[in-house]
Protein backbone atom coordinates (compact mmCIF):
# COMPACT_ATOMS: atom_id res chain seq x y z
CA UNK A 1 0.00 0.00 0.00
CA UNK A 2 1.13 3.30 -0.97
CA UNK A 3 2.32 6.05 2.23
CA UNK A 4 -1.11 8.16 2.09
CA UNK A 5 -3.43 4.65 2.35
CA UNK A 6 -1.16 4.26 5.60
CA UNK A 7 -1.75 7.59 6.90
CA UNK A 8 -5.66 7.80 6.13
CA UNK A 9 -5.25 3.86 8.19
CA UNK A 10 -3.25 5.34 11.43
CA UNK A 11 -5.54 8.65 11.38
CA UNK A 12 -8.48 6.51 11.59
CA UNK A 13 -7.26 4.26 14.07
CA UNK A 14 -6.39 7.75 16.21
CA UNK A 15 -9.62 8.73 15.93
CA UNK A 16 -11.20 5.42 17.41
CA UNK A 17 -9.00 5.51 20.03
CA UNK A 18 -9.70 9.26 20.86
CA UNK A 19 -13.13 9.30 20.69
CA UNK A 20 -13.80 6.73 23.62
CA UNK A 21 -11.33 9.12 25.84
CA UNK A 22 -13.29 12.10 25.21
CA UNK A 23 -16.84 10.69 25.66
CA UNK A 24 -15.21 9.29 28.80
CA UNK A 25 -13.90 12.89 29.96
CA UNK A 26 -16.67 14.73 28.96
CA UNK A 27 -19.32 15.10 32.04
CA UNK A 28 -22.50 12.32 31.70
CA UNK A 29 -24.81 14.82 31.03
CA UNK A 30 -23.09 16.27 27.85
CA UNK A 31 -26.06 15.90 25.64
CA UNK A 32 -28.63 16.64 27.95
CA UNK A 33 -29.52 20.06 27.56
CA UNK A 34 -30.45 21.37 23.58
CA UNK A 35 -33.43 21.08 21.20
CA UNK A 36 -34.21 17.53 19.99
CA UNK A 37 -31.99 16.53 16.62
CA UNK A 38 -35.16 13.54 16.45
CA UNK A 39 -37.30 14.13 13.08
CA UNK A 40 -40.50 12.25 14.57
CA UNK A 41 -39.97 14.46 17.37
CA UNK A 42 -40.45 17.46 15.29
CA UNK A 43 -43.08 16.89 13.54
CA UNK A 44 -44.91 14.74 16.00
CA UNK A 45 -43.94 15.81 19.86
CA UNK A 46 -43.77 12.35 20.30
CA UNK A 47 -40.73 10.49 21.48
CA UNK A 48 -39.93 7.89 19.35
CA UNK A 49 -38.33 4.50 19.87
CA UNK A 50 -34.98 5.58 19.90
CA UNK A 51 -34.94 8.97 21.76
CA UNK A 52 -32.65 9.60 24.44
CA UNK A 53 -30.50 6.61 22.90
CA UNK A 54 -27.26 9.08 22.91
CA UNK A 55 -28.19 10.19 26.05
CA UNK A 56 -28.58 6.61 27.75
CA UNK A 57 -25.07 5.35 25.91
CA UNK A 58 -23.08 8.45 27.49
CA UNK A 59 -24.87 7.16 30.89
CA UNK A 60 -23.68 3.59 30.00
CA UNK A 61 -19.82 5.07 29.02
CA UNK A 62 -20.24 5.82 32.98
CA UNK A 63 -21.49 3.24 34.32
CA UNK A 64 -24.70 5.00 35.10
CA UNK A 65 -27.25 2.23 34.69
CA UNK A 66 -30.03 3.89 36.07
CA UNK A 67 -29.73 6.65 34.11
CA UNK A 68 -29.57 4.65 31.40
CA UNK A 69 -32.49 2.56 32.01
CA UNK A 70 -34.54 6.08 32.53
CA UNK A 71 -33.48 7.56 29.05
CA UNK A 72 -34.15 4.43 27.03
CA UNK A 73 -34.22 0.84 27.56
CA UNK A 74 -32.95 -0.66 24.26
CA UNK A 75 -29.46 1.08 24.92
CA UNK A 76 -28.82 -1.87 26.85
CA UNK A 77 -28.99 -3.74 23.84
CA UNK A 78 -27.43 -1.06 21.11
CA UNK A 79 -24.98 -0.40 23.08
CA UNK A 80 -22.78 -3.64 23.33
CA UNK A 81 -24.11 -4.25 19.80
CA UNK A 82 -22.19 -0.46 18.80
CA UNK A 83 -19.26 -1.18 21.01
CA UNK A 84 -18.76 -4.74 19.02
CA UNK A 85 -18.69 -3.24 15.70
CA UNK A 86 -16.57 -0.23 16.76
CA UNK A 87 -13.77 -2.43 18.05
CA UNK A 88 -14.56 -5.25 15.27
CA UNK A 89 -14.07 -2.31 12.71
CA UNK A 90 -10.74 -1.04 14.77
CA UNK A 91 -9.46 -4.23 14.61
CA UNK A 92 -9.97 -4.33 10.74
CA UNK A 93 -7.96 -1.27 11.00
CA UNK A 94 -5.39 -2.56 12.98
CA UNK A 95 -4.73 -5.68 10.96
CA UNK A 96 -4.56 -3.41 7.17
CA UNK A 97 -1.90 -1.27 8.97
CA UNK A 98 0.03 -4.27 10.07
CA UNK A 99 -0.31 -5.98 6.64
CA UNK A 100 0.93 -2.35 4.70
CA UNK A 101 3.56 -2.10 7.46
CA UNK A 102 5.11 -5.91 6.06
CA UNK A 103 4.82 -5.14 2.75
Amino acid sequence: MNHRNRLITWGKLTAMVTLPIVLFLLPKTFFDQGPTLCIFTLITGINCPGCGTTRACMRLIHFDFQGAWDYNKMSFLLFPALAFLYARFFVLNFKRLIQQHKT
